[in-house]
């Protein structure tokens, strides 16, 4: 009988559902070698997940501040294969949850089974990929991601239809990302006009749910906290590690800031 895979995301959502912090940073930004470290000191410092962006020379739904880290990691020379071997060695030293984020095209050219495989033996615990339509995963992919146990994350937005709100819920695993605007990363949400939008999500799911987009402070951290279980910082938090310093004092500084 084959032995069923811990996922880290699972144990988590059964332990807490709020006040949750993720961290988005793209792998191999600023320097090549630096994922593994800004892994460890988000564990160190008290982030509950983090989102590694897969780099990618076409970020179309990313913000400046994203399509230049993107942009620095592919000329640090970062693949996808360079990152499983980064992850390989974070799974001895990290045991917060890890996500990785990024383009179907990346995740196509290294082979969908080859991809949902690598992520198994390196403790990735999910996968979000925002042009990977629902209809595409669902009917092509799923199995792989099931047989890895790896988590499919979705994403919803404002303009989301309750009816397709439903659907994603069914498919959805792991948590829902719910994107505060339809803008591009990096901008500012106002969460309070959203709050209707929230409440609307919650009452079609039991899912747990994390807001993202537009958050970069404390205080709209604790707004979405109030309205979710929590909510992941991207833009924000590249800017904190493009500056100088040392990568782990910095990712101490940013996060406190959040938490305080």
């Amino acid at each position: 009988m084959k032995m069923k895979i811990e996922n880290k995301l699972d144990k988590l959502f059964e332990e807490r559902r709020g006040n949750l912090l993720s961290l988005f940073f793209t792998a191999g930004y600023p320097e090549i070698e630096d994922t593994l470290k800004v892994l460890e000191s988000s564990e160190k410092y008290g982030a509950d997940l983090v989102e590694i962006g897969i780099p990618f020379s076409d970020p179309v739904a990313d913000g400046k501040v994203i399509q230049e880290s993107s942009q620095v990691a592919l000329k640090n020379g970062m693949t996808l294969r360079r990152l499983f071997m980064q992850l390989e060695e974070a799974e001895k030293r990290v045991s917060i949850p890890r996500v990785l984020m990024g383009y179907f095209n990346p995740v196509q050219r290294f082979g969908v089974k080859e991809f949902c495989s690598a992520c198994r033996k390196t403790g990735v615990d999910g996968v979000i990929i925002p042009d990977l339509p629902l209809e595409e995963y669902r009917d092509h992919y799923r199995s792989c991601f099931v047989e890895n146990n790896l988590h499919y994350i979705l994403l919803i937005t404002p303009q989301t239809s309750m009816e397709r709100i439903r659907e994603i819920s069914e498919n959805s695993t792991g948590f829902i990302y719910m994107v505060s605007s339809e803008s591009t990363t990096g901008g500012s949400a106002d969460l309070e006009t959203k709050a209707g939008y929230f409440k609307s999500v919650r009452e079609v799911t039991g899912k747990p749910l994390l807001i993202g987009f537009g958050i970069s402070d404390s205080k709209s951290f604790g707004t979405a906290c109030m309205h979710a279980d929590g909510a992941i910082l991207g833009s924000s938090f590249i800017r904190a590690l493009s500056g100088k310093g040392e990568i782990e004092e910095k990712v101490r500084d940013f996060i406190k800031k959040i938490r305080r």
